[in-house]
């Protein structure tokens, strides 16, 4: 993968047998994080948000109802830290990322009985969640905090 040039070169490898040429790749995961040649976060967001979904799936399958003080410990040990996984590596920044895994938070509040018909933003302050948004804005103040 070349980053940072729009210029494609071939690499090759040397050893014993001759030389290999390298091929060439436009994404690379690297201790879980998705890396694209764009550097942009799409990759990591909707694998991110497919993993959270899985996960949410299995939670509707196995439990019919819950209520508000079952469904936040379900949720922020089971699906949130999908979300969240290494965010200050891959934080979104593209309106479409960032909508990618609100909507999965917002599916997964559907779940709490009674908040089905409320809207997204009145069931956060029912089950006294915050957006994702807010949560990763938040985390980066209190580390600008504590280098400063």
């Amino acid at each position: 993968m070349s980053l940072g040039h729009s210029v494609h070169h071939d690499y090759c490898m040397a050893d014993h047998s001759g030389s290999h040429i390298m091929s060439r790749t436009s994404e690379e995961k690297d201790l879980g994080i998705f890396i694209t040649d764009n550097l942009k976060p799409s990759v990591q967001c909707t694998k991110a948000a497919a993993r959270a979904r899985s996960i949410l799936g299995m939670v509707r399958r196995n439990f019919k109802r819950l209520d508000c003080e079952d469904f936040l410990i379900i949720y922020k040990t089971y699906i949130r830290p999908h979300l969240e996984y290494a965010i200050q590596a891959w934080s979104p920044f593209l309106q479409k990322d960032i909508q990618c895994l609100e909507s999965v938070q917002g599916a997964a509040t559907r779940l709490i009985s009674g908040f089905k018909k409320l809207s997204y933003e009145e069931r956060l302050c029912a089950a006294g969640l915050t957006t994702l948004e807010v949560r990763r804005q938040r985390g980066d103040l209190i580390e600008c905090y504590k280098l400063l």
